[in-house]
Order: structure tokens, then sequence, then C-alpha cells
């Protein structure tokens, strides 16, 4: 029973992190209808990567064994990554381009020394030991990304800017694999994904105090939904005129 559980929330474990990946599908929708990355980062698409590819290479068996959901998801999570990264760096300015070319490759060649210590210097439980504290530091750098918006939540007592549907996954998500590592006795899975549930209910108790707190305009108008480039070019054809 205990391991069908194991699987099944394994499974679920899938579909809401398949979610959370799929999510900023919609701010590159945008960066390539208007050809330019405008005020986004590139550094959080990045930084996730590399946590998919650190997690990724710590579930497949010669790692860790029982861990192959791990593996398929985050394998699946770092194609998509590397997918927004290179549309990132193609529609980037030069500066921002550089900057985050830069840091792509080096998490492309910190991965690489990870993957290639791992093989041929560590054997057995040393080898699960470093994989599996790499993919933790940096799982709960991962989560720990949204830190800045609980801040501008609080001091603004708004959720504007911080998605119910993306609060919630984020909440399912760490659950999911918080279970998932506590049911299949793996640490390195529990830990950093208890992080990010504890994360997730901090951000959903915020909205469920601040839902009815939003900036800009009470009836929803064009001009509370502008980028803040297309709010404040409104405001100055307006002071011209």
């Amino acid at each position: 029973m205990e391991n069908v559980a194991h699987f099944l929330f394994g499974i679920f474990g899938n579909a809401t992190a398949l979610f959370l990946f799929l999510a900023p599908t919609i701010t590159f929708k945008r960066i390539i209808r208007s050809k330019s990355t405008e005020q986004f980062s590139g550094i959080p698409y990045v930084m996730t990567l590399l946590n998919c590819l650190l997690s990724a290479w710590y579930g497949l068996p010669f790692v860790s064994k029982g861990n192959i959901l791990v593996s398929t998801i985050n394998g699946t999570g770092a194609g998509i990554e590397i997918i927004y990264v290179l549309l990132f760096i193609f529609y980037a300015p030069k500066k921002e381009k550089a900057k985050i070319l830069g840091l792509f490759t080096a998490v492309l060649a910190l991965f690489s020394a990870v993957a290639l210590i791992s093989l041929f210097a560590l054997h057995g439980k040393t080898r699960k030991l470093f994989c599996g504290f790499a993919a933790t530091v940096f799982s709960i750098i991962m989560y720990a990304s949204p830190l800045s918006i609980i801040r501008m939540v609080i001091k603004t007592k708004s959720v504007e800017y911080m998605p119910f549907f993306l609060s919630l996954f984020v909440f399912l998500c760490g659950t999911s694999w918080f279970v998932f590592g506590l049911l299949g006795g793996d640490p390195f899975v529990a830990v950093p994904n208890g992080f990010g549930s504890g994360l997730g209910a901090i951000q959903l108790i915020l909205y469920a105090v601040y839902r009815n707190n939003r900036k800009g305009t009470s009836d929803g108008s064009l001009e509370e939904m502008k980028p803040p480039k297309e709010k404040q070019h409104s405001q100055n054809a307006d002071e011209q005129a």
C-alpha cells in the first residue's frame, strides 16, 4: 500500500510540476509578439534549468533508487527551460543577452562538473550524497525565488503581482514531492520540497488576506493591465498634450 501511495504522489507531483514549467509560456508569447524581453529577467529560467538538470541526474537509478519519477519530470522541465533560455537570449538586448548567455554557460559547466565527478570519482552512498546535496541546494534556491513577491505583497498589501493559480500549484507541487520523499525515505527529495510547500502555503495565506486589495484602477480597465513602460509612455503623451 505504501508503494502505491509513493507512486501516486509521484504521478501527481509530475502533473503539478509540469503546470509550473509551462506557466511562463504566457510571458514568452508576449516576448515573441513584441520581439523584446522588455523588463523581464532571464535569471529565474537559467536557475530553474540548473535545478532540473541536477534533480534529473539525482533521480537516475545509478545515483538513487526509486526516484525515476523525479528524473522524468525534471528531464522534461530541463528541455522546456532550455527553450525559454534560448528564446530569452534571442530577444534580449545586447547587454542582457551577454549576461544570460554567460550564466547559461556557467550552469551547463556546473552541471557537467557534478555529473562527471559523481560518475567517475564517486560510488554508492557517496555519489548519492554528493548529487543529492547539490540538487537540494538549488531546489531551495528555485523555491525561494518568490520571496521578493511575498515581500512586495506584505509591503503593498496587494496580490496584484502574485497570481493565485501559480501560488496554488507551487503549494501542490511542493507538497506532492514532500510526501513522495517521506514515503521513499529520501531527505534530498523531502527537505527542499517541504520548504517549497511551506512557501506555497504562505503565498496562499497572503492571497486570502489581501485578495480584495488591488492596486491600479478599480474597474480593471486597460490602463491597469499595461506594462510599466506602456503606462509611462501614456503618461508622457498626456503631459505633452
